[in-house]
């Protein structure tokens, strides 16, 4: 989850337009008149909320979910070429359900128990040990707060450097394997491996896409859906994997940190670019770790040993 240092007009408009609230329904949230939240959003620096409505302000940021999270930071970062100084990692970690907050990077992770699940097209079985698997792809916002914490460059296709807002809760593309391996350890984190990934994606029964064995291309985006670019991370509820992992048939390939060979390494999960049967778990693809292109991606893992201890 981001952490704001102190609210200020920027600050609780960039809130109000991520949680896509108007001026009355986000006074009601706070508990304030509408008057109170217009006053503080065109005041600047000098309309300072009290420190109950600060505290306020905190605690509606952090029962947001991700999606607002994410287009928080990207607005803040629109008008602030450096948001290391209003932006940093929460230090706490929040438990909702199987989710998990990691504590460097605020994003949701899902936990995956140890044991065997049923791998490959011949359904071998494969001991895995206990991990947590990021609950969504990497997203632009997720790689403008990496590109502002390190100085990496951002996406070419972002124009003038700045990621299109309606792109935030996008995932990321354009990324090598190498720039996702940065990312995952700026993140402390790793990148998952083939057998991760596809537990992750497949549960221990065997079956053939997260959702089960029917081809439904309408549970994700892939090239059948027609879409024809990428989508939102969390669009597709009805197409989560058994650990309630999103996105990881269709919208972008993502990388892995298995190698295929020497400077190769595997991705999983088709694209919208590709076709439905391509995303099957269970499949093979790789690619050079220096290739990019605006359907590949990624996510990463963490180890209980990366996770802060219960």
């Amino acid at each position: 989850m981001p952490l704001v240092t102190l609210w200020t007009g920027r600050e609780i408009k960039a809130l109000r337009e991520a949680a896509r609230m108007t001026t009355i329904e986000f006074a009601e949230k706070l508990g304030v008149s509408d008057r109170i939240v217009t006053s503080w959003e065109t005041g600047g620096v000098a309309s300072v909320p009290r420190m109950v409505n600060q505290a306020a302000l905190d605690t509606l940021l952090s029962k947001s979910d991700p999606d607002v999270h994410g287009r928080f930071v990207g607005l803040l970062s629109i008008d602030d070429p450096d948001p290391r100084q209003l932006i940093e990692p929460d230090s706490s970690r929040a438990l909702s359900g199987q989710y998990v907050k990691h504590p460097r990077d605020g994003k949701l992770m899902a936990h995956v128990p140890e044991g065997i699940f049923l791998s490959g097209e011949d359904d071998e079985p494969i001991w895995v040990d206990e991990f947590y698997i990021d609950t969504f792809p990497t997203t632009n916002a997720d790689w403008a707060r990496f590109c502002a914490a390190t100085g990496r460059r951002p996406p070419l296709h972002w124009d003038g450097g700045r990621c299109p807002q309606h792109l935030y809760d996008h995932p990321v593309v354009e990324i090598t394997w190498v720039d996702a391996a940065a990312f995952a350890v700026w993140a402390g984190k790793s990148l998952p491996t083939s057998v991760q990934w596809e537990k992750a994606a497949r549960g221990t029964t065997g079956a053939t896409f997260p959702w089960g064995n029917a081809k439904t291309a309408a549970k994700c985006n892939v090239r059948e859906t027609g879409i024809d670019s990428t989508t939102s991370v969390s669009r597709y509820h009805s197409g989560v994997s058994p650990y309630g992992v999103y996105d990881l048939v269709g919208n972008v390939w993502e990388w892995l940190a298995t190698p295929d060979g020497t400077g190769r390494y595997e991705l999983k999960g088709s694209a919208w670019t590709s076709p439905l049967f391509r995303g099957a778990p269970s499949s093979f693809n790789s690619a050079d770790d220096f290739m990019q292109d605006d359907d590949t991606g990624f996510r990463c893992t963490a180890s209980p040993d990366q996770m802060p201890s219960q």
